[in-house]
């Protein structure tokens, strides 16, 4: 007997790992100093707490620890990269590209450095999600200062190219910045073998807790970048602020986690999403993948039921805990803009449903949501062709 309701809504939030609540606890009670106090041993334990969970977080990626800051999350973590880097940039090399099925955030960011002067190119996709290599390296000029793309989309779970990206980008002398809330901790990244410049991450898509996040930005004076918030100058002057030290500690233990486990994760999280779809497509051989079938995140699974309104079905299956579309676009109706990007109908976008498996999800959850699918998709008369 399965437990409901079942949550498999991984991509807009991940439940926090007991491990890492421990690991944040000490920082909730007994070590409660400012990490900026430097005069006393309260203030040195909260700053430890900083400094290991610098290291764990550059090592997921590779990078240096002094060139990890963290921030209230990646949102945040886009904002200023995007901004700063065009505030810095924008007069010398007024151009920046990036994808139109990135983060709303990043769309946002765009439209404000545009705003402010700057020339945005915004790149389409393919059918399959993913960018077109060719395009980009057309787009790049001598006046682009940053090519932002990210590389494992919210929606649809495809994994763009990240080291043909970032090779690109350094022969066209451009800077790359990813927002990889979806991708930190859960693929291999590498910034120095993929050339990223810059890298957004977030807690609460690694089994950590909701409001921290980190930028990653390569040391040198090509990315330097103007703080978005004045302040006293903490983070090596580029986010001011006082952290959070039992937040902080909390991603580094998630960032830790995931590299430990990153390999049998996703080995266990392809085989149980592989369960669901093919109990899903036995009973329902119409439904429709939405993005590229191999080049995606194990965990994702973005699928239309032609015929069918996905808000209808929504609540038709009120023990699945599953979305219609990304949580950042929950206030914007119509149908997803990332679904018509590759080139979904408005009533294949608004049928789709965004199904995501976790740490968490075990396999008699999957058979329960397989057989609830097909039961509520059959209650409302099956699917159109």
């Amino acid at each position: 007997m399965v437990k409901t309701p079942i949550y498999l809504d991984y991509q807009a939030t991940t439940p926090m790992d007991e491990r890492v609540l421990d690991a944040m606890m000490p920082y909730l009670t007994s070590k409660f100093g400012n990490p900026h106090s430097s005069t006393h041993r309260f203030g040195w334990e909260a700053e430890a707490a900083l400094d290991v969970a610098r290291e764990q977080v550059a090592d997921v990626i590779g990078s240096e620890t002094g060139e990890i800051y963290f921030t209230s999350g990646a949102t945040e973590a886009n904002n200023l990269a995007l901004k700063g880097i065009m505030d810095v940039w924008g007069k010398k090399k007024p151009h920046l590209v990036t994808v139109v099925t990135e983060h709303k955030c990043v769309l946002e960011a765009a439209k404000s450095v545009e705003k402010a002067g700057c020339r945005v190119t915004y790149l389409p996709v393919k059918p399959n999600g993913l960018i077109d290599l060719d395009q980009l390296a057309e787009a790049v000029t001598t006046e682009t200062a940053l090519v932002s793309v990210m590389a494992v989309n919210n929606e649809i779970g495809v994994i763009q190219p990240m080291a043909e990206i970032g090779a690109i980008c350094r022969e066209k002398g451009a800077l790359f910045h990813t927002d990889a809330a979806q991708a930190f901790g859960k693929i291999q990244l590498d910034v120095d073998a993929m050339n990223i410049d810059l890298m957004s991450i977030s807690g609460h898509k690694i089994y950590g807790p909701k409001g921290v996040g980190a930028l990653y930005k390569r040391n040198g004076r090509q990315t330097t970048l103007t703080p978005q918030m004045s302040g006293g100058g903490q983070e090596g002057g580029i986010r001011s602020g006082t952290q959070a030290p039992a937040l902080v500690a909390g991603l580094g233990a998630a960032a830790a986690l995931c590299k430990a486990e990153m390999a049998q994760e996703k080995d266990r999280l392809a085989k149980i999403l592989d369960r669901l779809k093919s109990k899903l497509f036995k009973a329902l051989p119409n439904l429709l993948i939405n993005g590229d079938e191999e080049a995606r995140w194990v965990g994702n699974l973005n699928v239309s039921f032609p015929g069918l309104d996905g808000d209808l079905l929504l609540a038709n299956i009120r023990s699945l805990a599953v979305s219609s579309g990304a949580a950042c676009a929950s206030a914007v109706s119509g149908p997803s803009y990332v679904l018509q990007a590759i080139g979904r109908t408005d009533a294949q976008a608004k049928s789709a449903l965004r199904i995501g498996v976790g740490r968490f999800t075990t396999d008699d959850e999957i058979d329960f949501a397989a057989d609830t699918l097909v039961g509520a998709v059959n209650a409302m008369g099956g699917l159109k062709p």
